[in-house]
């Protein structure tokens, strides 16, 4: 009840802020201009990302008032450091989206911005796979700050249709708590690091949730680079709490951290098709000659748009793809294995199978088309061999010519 009303109120203050800043961006003709890229035909404000951090910070600030919460706001300096890091990054990313700045400097501030997430909020000290731990507290921080940098970068990618980011993340979110809430039960002397994820997924969950009634298709307004960056950083740094933060030395042996297979695992299938199209763009990209975060049309959404999809219906793909990949992880933890990959196999065939859906669709109108060419031409050629033979009949035969 505790995160549910956590949840809740970060929905509806980002719900009231979204209204606000659109009308204040709609009264002020606060938007860019139409890309080559876009897929939106009329110009629409991209601040959402600034209704998202007003809702994230009016949560954090009830949840300092719920006695159940007091563990985690216990070291003060490590929530301060996220809220500042969510506060800034949210202005480097209106920022790009009103001034479109070099992304060279993007970059850089993204680094320095997880750079401080790292040394001053939570930071990969061990990762549960076979008992491995980091090694120094230098590659402890360049390894936080590349997962940091990259889930932002990658969740700023697939921004490019309404609703995409916000539903997926709620989807992969909702999963990662519900993961969250059942291994907690397990490593009680851990739990200021367990509620300190739960909170900030919670939180997650709610922002995009007060979002999405103005970012749902058609929007009226875009999270823009300011909220993808957020809602990644925020991401990144719940998954990290989690994985990073579980001292296995504390754990008693390998054989309770078993089920933390699953963390390293969860956030990367949440964010696989984000991941994706991260690096098929870097590397198209760079073969091409050009920057890594030079823009282009080629993102896996837009590809689906030149399949034939729907605007609606790549994004509810996309929907589909995020639940059955996130959902069947945590089915890992409740049923047999053997189960659930069952399932996600049956899964992955109906997700295929809508992706595909269009290309089967001309496949099957070319054959039904050509059938009919097909068949007319059958007819046609019976016919004029009727009309020949009808001819022939009636055509009287000259005596002369018998023989």
């Amino acid at each position: 009840m505790t995160f549910l009303l956590i949840t809740l109120a970060a929905a509806v203050i980002t719900f009231i802020a979204s209204r606000v800043v659109l009308r204040l961006a709609l009264k002020h003709g606060i938007h860019p201009p139409v890309r080559e890229r876009d897929v939106h035909s009329r110009p629409t404000p991209r601040l959402g990302g600034v209704a998202m951090c007003i809702g994230m910070l009016g949560a954090f600030g009830i949840a300092t008032l719920i006695p159940s919460l007091a563990g985690v706001f216990a070291e003060p300096i490590r929530i301060w450091t996220l809220l500042g890091a969510a506060l800034a990054i949210t202005v480097i990313g209106v920022l790009d989206d009103l001034f479109d700045l070099d992304w060279m400097l993007k970059l850089g501030a993204q680094i320095l911005v997880a750079t401080g997430v790292a040394v001053f909020g939570v930071q990969i000290v061990s990762l549960p796979i076979a008992g491995l731990t980091v090694p120094s507290a230098t590659m402890a921080i360049v390894l936080t700050v590349l997962i940091i940098v990259l889930v932002m970068n990658a969740l700023n990618f697939i921004d490019g249709l309404d609703g995409l980011v916000t539903g997926t993340t709620i989807i992969g979110s909702a999963a990662f708590f519900g993961y969250i809430w059942m291994i907690s039960q397990n490593f009680a002397q851990q739990n200021a690091y367990f509620s300190l994820a739960s909170l900030i997924t919670a939180v997650i969950v709610g922002v995009c949730l007060g979002f999405l009634p103005v970012n749902w298709h058609p929007a009226r307004m875009f999270m823009g680079d300011g909220g993808a960056l957020m809602l990644g950083l925020l991401t990144a740094a719940s998954a990290i709490a989690v994985t990073g933060q579980i001292d296995i030395g504390t754990m008693g042996g390998r054989s309770q951290i078993l089920p933390a297979f699953i963390p390293v695992l969860l956030p990367l299938a949440i964010l696989l098709l984000p991941l994706t199209d991260f690096v098929l763009a870097v590397v198209r990209r760079v073969i091409n000659g050009n920057s890594p975060f030079a823009a282009d049309r080629k993102h896996l959404h837009h590809r689906l748009l030149d399949m034939g999809h729907s605007h609606l219906g790549a994004v509810l793909i996309f929907y589909a793809w995020t639940a059955v990949v996130s959902i069947g992880c945590l089915l890992f933890l409740i049923w047999p294995w053997w189960v659930v990959v069952g399932v996600m196999l049956a899964g992955f065939l109906v997700c295929a199978l809508l992706t595909a859906a269009p290309v089967g669709k001309r496949i099957w109108r070319t054959f039904l088309r050509v059938m009919r060419e097909r068949r007319g031409t059958r007819g046609k050629m019976a016919a004029d061999a009727t009309t020949l033979a009808d001819t022939s009949a009636e055509t009287p035969i000259p005596r002369g010519d018998i023989r």
